[in-house]
């Protein structure tokens, strides 16, 4: 038997936030349950990865971004600066791009959900 783990992310106005996340990482947009115009709950798919999103009128978190941090693995040095620098961008750097110990790069970006991400690129 195999587990499957996909982050779910709770933003407010999923509507717009999806695409936002859909510009950064790329990948497809599924909507799987909407009332009227208003999105409650969407999934993105990039690259083979699967992330959830819900409204908050949905899923009605504790706390902001609540204490979770998604890991991303990213396949290329170019990819890595860019999603890191749309993520900064609207956010807040909490460690900057910085040269990891497994020979690759690592940074901690927030972004304008507050959605802690912690960014990883492993040179081969």
């Amino acid at each position: 038997m195999m587990m499957i783990v996909h982050p779910f992310i709770v933003v407010e106005n999923c509507k717009d936030e999806i695409k936002y996340y859909q510009h950064v990482l790329g990948g497809d947009i599924e909507i799987l349950r909407k009332q009227g115009e208003e999105v409650y709950n969407a999934d993105l798919h990039a690259d083979g990865a699967v992330i959830k999103f819900a409204d908050t009128r949905a899923a009605k978190p504790v706390l902001k971004g609540d204490y979770v941090r998604v890991f991303l693995k990213i396949e290329t040095e170019e990819k890595f600066r860019s999603i890191y620098g749309q993520f900064a961008e609207d956010g807040t750097v909490n460690t900057e791009v910085y040269e990891a110990p497994f020979n690759g790069l690592l940074a901690i970006v927030t972004d304008r959900n507050g959605v802690c991400w912690v960014l990883s690129y492993y040179r081969i």
